[in-house]
């Protein structure tokens, strides 16, 4: 199954980045799925390595489409970094204890879809900041932030069952 999630993962990161190049809507609006691939990062892997995988995920993104470097890189080590912290809050401990993987099957569709919307939020409220940096007004990074909130949650739910993967099958 390792090899499934690898591929899988890699996959998406190409989606993310197709995403990105061709379905840039406007300046208001953005997807992003990363967050939700962060997320879903094994358990049997630790903070650090989920921390290390965020960072490369984050600067292929901005190396092979994004004008930027290093924004989406910023935006998903913090998702990393509190993956552990809120899958216990969410899940409780049993993920961690039992090396389980996330799913909707196992957990509810609600409780992984709140994970979801926290993750993307996180990495929206970080990248949205760093990318407007005081150029824009507050009222553009709010309604961008709203927006891509959305739009990620609405393709990040179409596409968790691909990544959150049962180790029982």
């Amino acid at each position: 199954m390792r090899n499934t999630f690898t591929v899988t993962y890699i996959l998406m990161v190409v989606a993310q980045m197709l995403l990105t190049n061709y379905f840039h809507f406007s300046p208001l609006c953005m997807v992003t799925i990363i967050p939700v691939l962060v997320l879903c990062i094994p358990t049997k892997v630790d903070t650090l390595w989920a921390m290390v995988i965020a960072f490369a995920t984050g600067l292929a993104v901005d190396l092979f489409v994004e004008g930027a470097l290093g924004l989406n890189a910023l935006s998903a080590v913090p998702v990393a970094f509190v993956r552990k912290s809120l899958v216990e809050m969410i899940f409780g401990l049993e993920p961690f204890e039992h090396k389980e993987n996330i799913s909707a099957r196992k957990y509810g569709f609600a409780r992984v879809s709140f994970a979801m919307i926290t993750a993307t939020a996180l990495f929206l409220a970080i990248y949205i900041t760093a990318d407007c940096a005081g150029t824009r007004p507050f009222w553009f990074m709010a309604s961008k932030f709203g927006l891509s909130l959305a739009a990620s949650y609405i393709v990040s739910a179409l596409l968790v069952n691909l990544l959150s993967y049962d180790d029982r099958r």
